[in-house]
């Protein structure tokens, strides 16, 4: 008896130290705002079937904010963030959480300020990988002016981009 609990045992630490030893892959963002100061940051870190993503940002409007992946890893805050392009996997009437003919894989929760202007979300994407967001061009995080109804199209009425991270692999 002694055995089989000391071998058990042996075995879950040996499981245990090759699970520490595979670390996921993870990826960061440093978000900017339209004048181009630093407002925040999020980390992404693969899980088994899709990402976790976890964001914090200051100095926003109290509210709800559409929040997406945009396809182009660059964020020219004197251009308005234009050069982040679309919605990474843009489906072509297709934008919206709730939408039948969706989701895109670049659609996220809305991320919700508080009054004292600091907006936190931790969400969790089946639709990408770390990998994929990493890809040669890169991708970005877009935090818009109001919230994403998650319908409408092209962008659920979530209006203009104020916020902008680029994705990047972590050290």
């Amino acid at each position: 008896m002694n055995r089989i609990i000391l071998t058990t045992a042996a075995a879950l630490m040996a499981t245990s130290a090759l699970a520490q030893d595979e670390a996921a892959p993870t990826a960061q963002a440093s978000l900017v705002g339209a004048d181009g100061e630093t407002l925040g940051e999020a980390t992404l870190t693969q899980g088994p079937a899709g990402v976790l993503i976890h964001l914090r940002a200051e100095g926003l409007t109290p509210g709800a904010h559409g929040l997406h992946l945009h396809a182009v890893g660059t964020c020219d805050h004197e251009g308005g963030f234009e050069s982040a392009t679309g919605h990474v996997g843009k489906v072509e009437g297709g934008h919206g959480l709730l939408n039948m003919d969706g989701p895109e894989p670049g659609d996220l929760p809305n991320l919700f300020v508080s009054e004292d202007g600091i907006g936190e979300m931790e969400a969790y994407t089946t639709m990408v990988t770390v990998e994929e967001l990493l890809d040669e061009d890169g991708s970005t995080f877009i935090i818009h002016e109001s919230a994403d109804d998650h319908l409408s199209q092209p962008i659920g009425g979530a209006g203009g981009r104020v916020a902008c991270g680029v994705i990047e692999g972590a050290a």
